[in-house]
């Protein structure tokens, strides 16, 4: 079992190609919209003055095409922690079809006066209340998805 956030989103024709098909850049827009629904779920704010949430590293493995009107869900696990990292994982369905799979990692920083970031230890509990609004779900074995 694996604790995940679910994040439900449907296609807008702004975020499509002349034929319908959503330009590969949005998935990673989509990621980021689902994780900070999840920041929002657990109370959390992800814009704040005193720590800062760079990306560090992000990936997205493209399996099925998303179109105009698609309903979608965006499936967000903590995959990682680290004392001043945390990676997420995604995995976006359209009803039962799996679309794909990404990930994000996300460096704890201060921002000093002149903009200069400094890596810090993440918030004590910050983690427990991102978990605390994920449900269980069944892990499932991407190698044999579509």
């Amino acid at each position: 079992m694996s604790a995940s956030f679910l994040y439900h989103r449907r296609i807008q024709f702004a975020e499509t190609d002349m034929a319908g098909i959503v330009h590969f850049s949005r998935y990673f827009r989509f990621m980021e919209e689902a994780e900070h629904a999840l920041w929002r779920a657990a109370g959390l704010a992800i814009a704040e003055p005193t720590h800062g949430w760079p990306r560090v590293a992000a990936a997205f493995d493209y399996k099925r095409p998303l179109r105009f009107e698609d309903e979608f869900v965006v499936s967000v696990r903590i995959a990682a922690v680290s004392r001043r990292t945390i990676r997420y994982g995604f995995d976006l369905r359209r009803k039962e079809t799996f679309v794909g799979h990404g990930s994000i990692t996300v460096a704890c920083v201060t921002v000093g006066a002149e903009g200069a970031m400094t890596s810090v230890s993440l918030p004590e509990g910050l983690v427990e209340r991102l978990r605390g609004v994920m449900i269980e779900s069944i892990a499932e074995d991407r190698a044999t998805g579509p």
